[in-house]
This record gives C-alpha cells, sequence and structure tokens, in this order.
C-alpha cells in the first residue's frame, strides 16, 4: 500500500472489531441512539501519519454504519480517535473515502 492511498476492502478480524468496540460509545454519541448490535464486517485502511481505518459495521436489521476510526502512531501513543461516521448505509455499500 501506498502511503496516503487506501488498500483493498477485507474481512474484519477481531482487532478491527476492537478497534470498533473502543470507539462505540462515541458512535452512539453522535448518532443519537444505542447499538444493540455493533459489528464490524468490512474495512478499508489508509497510511497517513498513523493510520486512517474506514469501517462497515452492522448494527442491526439491515441496517449499517460506516466509521473512519484514526489510529496514532506507536510513537504517538497509538490512540484511537473516531474521526467522521457516515449513518444509512447497507450491507451492498462500498466503502469509500469520506
Amino acid at each position: 500500500m501506498i502511503s496516503g492511498g487506501s488498500g483493498p476492502e477485507e474481512d474484519a478480524d477481531e482487532e478491527i472489531q476492537d478497534i470498533c468496540e473502543s470507539v462505540k460509545h462515541v458512535a452512539e454519541q453522535r448518532a443519537g441512539k444505542s447499538y444493540n448490535v455493533f459489528i464490524a464486517r468490512r474495512y478499508r485502511s489508509q497510511v497517513v501519519c498513523g493510520i486512517n481505518y474506514f469501517i462497515k459495521v452492522h448494527v442491526g436489521g439491515n441496517h449499517h454504519v460506516h466509521l473512519r476510526v484514526h489510529k496514532s502512531l506507536p510513537c504517538h501513543g497509538e490512540d484511537l480517535e473516531l474521526t467522521d461516521m457516515q449513518e444509512c448505509k447497507t450491507c451492498h455499500d462500498p466503502i469509500e473515502y469520506f
């Protein structure tokens, strides 16, 4: 992957699910609702000054949200920050930069 470019969509793994769990409370605050289901399905990553993760998350029924989560570099503590969120997504919506 080229720095600044995003990689292909991949199936989410345990690491991606852990990232989602870390920012779930912030996503709920932004959406103004609680999610009983919050399962990472697919993701893309982008190497910047750290890593941006674009994650498709199943939130129940046929509903999904897309999260952009920034993970800082190890020298900056590898902190996670939910930097943006898109609601009203489906399982068929592609993960694109936002």
